[in-house]
């Protein structure tokens, strides 16, 4: 009997392993049988990651049910119709990121996309885009992110025709196009309804009146624009992007960080910071977004109210944070305090009634007689 416990507990374990094994085997090979050749699958078919240099087209015969793809390093050149759904016969329903940086893709195709309804994001920075159809995002209704930095270098020596093509009847929400050495706000390609909008590391020098005005357009009016790391000129010219910031701060979230790259005397210097005579300006008006008259200020008082708002606001908490602590102190301490006032009352009492034990006898009559008589 005590020789066939230990070979019992061994059969069960062993039977315990080959459930588990059972259980795990049907995901293992639905995912072996749907990753392609070069892509590395994670248990389920959730994440295809293709990441090979040698790469030279979409990878075929996706698991249907993937979310997230990234290629990355690849050669794909060409992205032809429907490129990552089978030509339209196996559409990916469920994919929402497509990730396809550094893959060397020269020319995006009329419905490129095809066969990918519920794509949010997409990210094709770092290629070196020659062609890009007016169709190219075409069947991507759900399409929210759309990065392109440093891919429009070779599109031409105005990026944002063929760009305000593509992007025609999208929805986006945010616009990457950092490092494309734009000189223009890209206006024209601008979808209504955008929030975020990435102009970093480009080559603008500064936005025109009528720029800003379409910023300050309707369509546009809850943009978010990125401008860091940009060759801005402080001179007249500035006026009016600096006023546009200084009266809506909200509108460029990295105003704080921008600096003068020319001319010479101001290069580094915070363009917020900026007075109207370092601008080199006449003592005239010039007209702002909206057409009407405005004149940068040597302060921020827009900022300087906030600042002060948020002061009082802190002061007002810590205050009523000091008052919650006093009155949880005399909650907690309430019995002592109670003692405390009836020795108080009591000490009081006996000082009082000596006080008066005094007087009395200072004002007795026979006591004053007797001190006469004694006399």
């Amino acid at each position: 009997m005590a020789g066939r416990r230990p070979l019992g507990a061994r059969a069960l374990s062993l039977l315990r392993w080959l459930g588990m094994l059972l259980l795990l085997l049907p995901p293992l090979l639905q995912a072996g049988q749907g990753c392609p050749g070069p892509c590395y699958c994670f248990a389920t078919p959730q994440l295809d990651q293709c990441s090979y240099v040698r790469l030279q087209e979409p990878p075929r015969d996706l698991p249907r049910g993937v979310r997230n793809l990234t290629i990355a390093g690849g050669n794909l050149t060409v992205l032809r119709r429907a490129a990552f759904a089978g030509n339209g016969s196996r559409p990916l329903g469920d994919l929402r990121l497509l990730l396809l940086p550094r893959d060397n893709i020269q020319a995006i195709e009329d419905r490129a996309f095809q066969g990918l309804p519920g794509l949010a994001a997409l990210d094709l920075s770092h290629n070196p885009l020659r062609a890009l159809a007016g169709g190219a995002f075409r069947g991507c209704p759900r399409l929210r992110t759309l990065k392109l930095n440093q891919a429009l270098l070779l599109l031409g020596e105005a990026p944002e025709e063929p760009l305000a093509g593509a992007l025609r009847n999208l929805s986006l929400r945010r616009l990457e196009l950092a490092g494309n050495g734009l000189r223009a706000l890209p206006g024209a390609a601008l979808p209504e309804g955008l929030e975020e909008l990435d102009l970093r590391n480009n080559s603008l020098q500064g936005l025109s009146p009528q720029e800003l005005a379409r910023l300050e357009s309707a369509p546009l009016g809850r943009l978010q624009l990125y401008l860091g790391s940009n060759p801005l000129r402080c001179d007249c010219a500035l006026r009016p992007l600096l006023g546009w910031m200084r009266n809506a701060s909200w509108r460029v979230p990295d105003a704080r960080s921008l600096r003068c790259a020319a001319p010479r005397e101001l290069s580094g210097s915070p363009v917020l910071r900026l007075r109207l005579e370092q601008l080199g300006c006449g003592a005239g008006r010039e007209p702002g977004p909206e057409g009407a008259g405005w004149e940068p200020r040597p302060e921020e008082p827009g900022e300087q109210k906030e600042l002060e708002t948020a002061s009082y606001v802190f002061f007002g908490i810590v205050l009523a944070l000091i008052g919650v602590i006093f009155l949880m102190v005399l909650y907690l301490n309430r019995r002592g305090i109670k003692r405390w006032l009836n020795n108080l009352r009591e000490a009081c009492r006996d000082q009082m009634e000596g006080y008066h034990y005094r007087y009395e006898q200072d004002t007795d009559p026979r006591r004053a007689s007797a001190s006469a008589s004694g006399l």
